[in-house]
């Protein structure tokens, strides 16, 4: 009898399920106090009356979680020195989605060699989300693949949908059953419909293959996710944070019969891939925010503890500490500055009459 499947398959390993693993990694009362407060405060500067400013920022991704974690005590002791006018929240990136080949993240291949152990990344992902928790942090992170909220989401505030899945049917799905509030970024080239079409989506009740805390496949059934805003991120046709951008997508919003919710992302497209420009993204759409804009509700940022990017794969051995393998960050002095020129900013935006 002739082979019809798994042809080009040579190797399967099981996974923990998803509530072996949060048994085995649990939350404490503290880290879901904390969840459930920052998901709460990133709704209200969303779609509410809250007139901070939502900053995520952090890694592109987590490759070294010791470098990762003293980021995010500088981080900390940043977050509550601003919390009167920002709401930071950090980047804690570990799936990295690849135009061809490429280090996946953490959770894909943790010990950077490509051996791909799994099951040893979902453990320490989930490990490191706790560590930042820990820290008083609330957290956001990218989900691309759709297995992986069983296993962390009960640990993220704010997550996102990258360029090259906002116009996947199985990620607007899987969004639609996400229990914090979540942006969907323009398409690769800049197209701000895909994204609008992808909050529609994900806003209405969706059915479809997925598996339950048990690891079982099951059919899926959603209520629909209220919490999706719109991230701009530039593309291929160059950036768009500038005012006319904004503007358009604005009435996109509103003519879709959606709240006019945008946030900035400062790399990427919009910084021309020179994370040195995220500064200036930044301040350009701040301006727009001081004249006047109330769509904007926040930046992001990459961030590392040093600039740049280092080249990769390498041996782990020749890696420079706190420098990403993948996009290019603004180093910490940087992103300091960045934050604290922000806050300062918006003095006006919090005096007692404005």
């Amino acid at each position: 009898m002739q082979k019809v499947t798994d042809i080009n398959v040579f190797e399967t390993r099981p996974l923990p399920s998803p509530i072996e693993l949060l048994q085995d990694i649990p939350r404490s009362q503290t880290q879901e106090e904390l969840i459930v407060r920052s998901r709460e405060e990133i709704h209200e500067i969303i779609f509410g009356d809250d007139k901070r400013l939502l900053f995520v920022v952090g890694p592109c991704s987590i490759h070294d979680p010791a470098a990762g974690l003293e980021y995010a005590r500088r981080l900390a002791r940043l977050a509550r020195e601003v919390s009167d006018r920002l709401l930071l929240v950090m980047r804690v990136y570990f799936e990295k989605p690849r135009t061809t080949v490429g280090w996946k993240g953490l959770i894909m291949d943790p010990n950077l060699d490509n051996s791909c152990d799994i099951p040893r990344g979902l453990a320490g992902a989930r490990t490191f989300l706790g560590k930042v928790l820990d820290e008083g942090l609330p957290t956001a992170t990218e989900l691309l693949d759709p297995i992986t909220p069983q296993y962390i989401a009960d640990l993220i505030s704010w997550s996102a949908i990258g360029a090259r899945t906002t116009e996947s049917q199985t990620h607007r799905q899987m969004a639609s059953g996400l229990s914090m509030p979540l942006g969907f970024k323009n398409g690769t080239d800049g197209n701000i419909t895909t994204a609008i079409n992808a909050i529609r989506a994900a806003s209405e009740p969706q059915t479809f293959l997925g598996i339950n805390q048990d690891g079982r496949s099951s059919a899926v059934t959603t209520r629909g996710n209220p919490n999706c805003h719109l991230i701009l991120r530039g593309g291929s046709r160059g950036p768009n944070y500038e005012k006319p951008f904004v503007d358009e997508a604005q009435a996109a919003l509103k003519a879709a019969g959606l709240i006019p919710a945008i946030m900035i992302d400062c790399n990427h497209g919009n910084s021309r891939k020179d994370p040195e420009n995220q500064s200036l993204v930044a301040a350009n759409a701040l301006g727009q925010i001081q004249e006047g804009d109330t769509s904007i509700i926040g930046f992001m940022v990459e961030s590392n503890l040093n600039p740049g990017k280092q080249a990769f794969p390498r041996p782990r051995e020749e890696l420079a500490y706190g420098v990403s393998i993948t996009d290019g960050c603004l180093g910490w002095e940087a992103t300091e500055e960045l934050i604290r020129d922000t806050h300062r900013a918006l003095e006006s935006r919090f005096a007692v009459n404005a």
